[in-house]
């Protein structure tokens, strides 16, 4: 009758398993359970008699088989493709060390009112957060490192211009100025910055500008120009970089009106620019923004220090109207997060509408030596146990870790046909446990009527 009974239970612990599996079929990540049997012996005290010792159940998880990765339509959904878990915490403000960490491989995350990346169970996902030189404190074991991921409090993000690429082409067949003759640069009443400053009025009238926008370091829009006037010497042209307007600028004594940078531009026979003997000052523009020092950009603005690559390559002299095809610039204003984008590396980064990227996080990837052995808990997440063996962190995809999948579940590793058949496999053995009970009652029963 014992037998009987330990059957029952057993049986029940795999009616209990194979209900959590369909419960959970399309639960993200989930892992199923199976319920295995082992017999029960006992000692056999009287030779030529069986003692029926019955059945105990085992339980065995499956954390460490792989689910369908599959697509999503939101950025934040992630999955780990190979081995490891996601770091995750019951809160998100006032995180310590000292607050327990869950392990799971439920990505199905999205950013809270807080703006922090929660999942549907309301665990908060661990990262390192980066470092002002852009790298990240990664450490395989001090998950205080780590903190819940916030991709909302960034503030704005400006670009200030280090970068500008100019596509134009000056006319080689263009006429030499008579004013060419007069031409002196460094003196305010002859120079081409004078002539833009004074609005024609004194100057030289240069044969060509080309204007282009920079972002300074607070994200506004400043002006700069580049004049050229053709020299009377082959291939050769003055030129000069100078601020619109000059009152944005602070210079040296005898400059002349917001001047940046003057020389010539020289090129080869067939057109291209020799930028080795072109004068380097008009390649590369310094701003300063220590105390007195010049160029700057002007005290009253509250600028920070700046410098400009003006790359000048794909300027041309050809037979051909002078004329500006495009201007580069890297710079960017002020701009507000738009999107969240992940990378397989497992790099969390914010998107502006001003095309800036921002990284915020990255995150770390758990690994054990016996995942199968860890405790679960609620929200489909782990925590770990001595038998799991001793937990480590890693980056994304190095170490043995699997890669991060942004835009995509994984899928619960149920398989419904595989669970229904057990079903009805439990069920009758069961019943048939249930009989042993039965027929010990009925012998028992028998035995009483002897003596009737």
């Amino acid at each position: 009758m014992l037998a009987g009974v330990s059957g029952l239970v057993a049986n029940s612990s795999a009616l209990a398993a194979i209900s959590d599996n369909i419960a959970n079929v399309n639960t993200v990540a989930y892992k199923r359970n199976q319920v295995n049997f082992a017999n029960v012996v006992t000692a056999q005290a009287v030779k030529g008699k069986y003692s029926a010792g019955g059945v105990q159940s085992v339980t065995r998880q499956f954390v460490s088989q792989q689910g369908l990765i599959q697509a999503s339509n939101s950025t934040t959904d992630l999955a780990i493709s190979g081995d490891g878990f996601f770091v995750v915490a019951n809160k998100g403000l006032g995180l310590t060390g000292a607050d327990p960490r869950s392990f799971t491989r439920s990505g199905a995350f999205a950013v809270d009112s807080d703006g922090y990346m929660v999942n549907d169970a309301g665990l908060y996902l661990q990262g390192w957060p980066v470092q002002a030189d852009g790298t990240f404190n990664v450490n395989p074991s001090d998950l205080s490192l780590m903190q819940s991921i916030n991709v909302k409090n960034l503030g704005s993000a400006v670009a200030p211009t280090t970068e500008l690429g100019v596509t134009a082409n000056v006319n080689k067949d263009g006429p030499v100025s008579a004013s060419e003759a007069t031409y002196d640069g460094s003196v305010a009443a002859t120079s081409m910055a004078e002539y833009a400053d004074s609005a024609g009025a004194t100057g030289v009238k240069p044969d060509f500008v080309i204007e282009m926008n920079v972002v300074d370091s607070a994200g506004g829009s400043r002006k700069i120009a580049l004049a050229m006037l053709k020299d009377d010497v082959a291939n050769a042209w003055h030129a000069e970089i100078y601020a619109v307007p000059a009152s944005s600028v602070d210079l040296a004594a005898g400059t002349p009106p917001g001047q940046l940078a003057r020389g010539t531009i020289n090129f080869n026979a067939d057109g291209t620019i020799n930028l080795g003997t072109t004068t380097a000052a008009l390649q590369s523009l310094s701003l300063d923004a220590s105390a007195g020092a010049t160029p700057r950009w002007a005290t009253g603005l509250g600028l920070a220090a700046q410098d400009i690559n003006l790359a000048l390559d794909k300027l041309s002299q050809y037979s051909s109207t002078s004329t500006v095809t495009a201007i580069q610039s890297n710079g960017a204003g002020v701009g507000n997060v738009i999107a969240i984008d992940v990378d397989p590396e497992g790099v969390v980064s914010a998107v502006y509408d001003n095309s800036q990227i921002r990284k915020i996080a990255k995150i770390g990837v758990a690994t054990f030596p016996n995942p199968d052995a860890l405790a679960a808990v609620s929200g489909n997440a782990y925590r770990p146990t001595i038998p799991a063996g001793e937990m480590t962190v890693k980056e994304a995809g190095i170490g043995g870790a699997g890669k991060i999948s942004p835009s995509s579940l994984e899928a619960s590793t149920v398989d419904l046909s595989a669970e229904f058949t057990g079903l009805i496999a439990t069920q009758k053995a069961y019943s048939a446990s249930s009989k042993i009970i039965t027929t010990a009652d009925q012998m028992l029963e028998e035995l009483i009527n002897i003596k009737r």
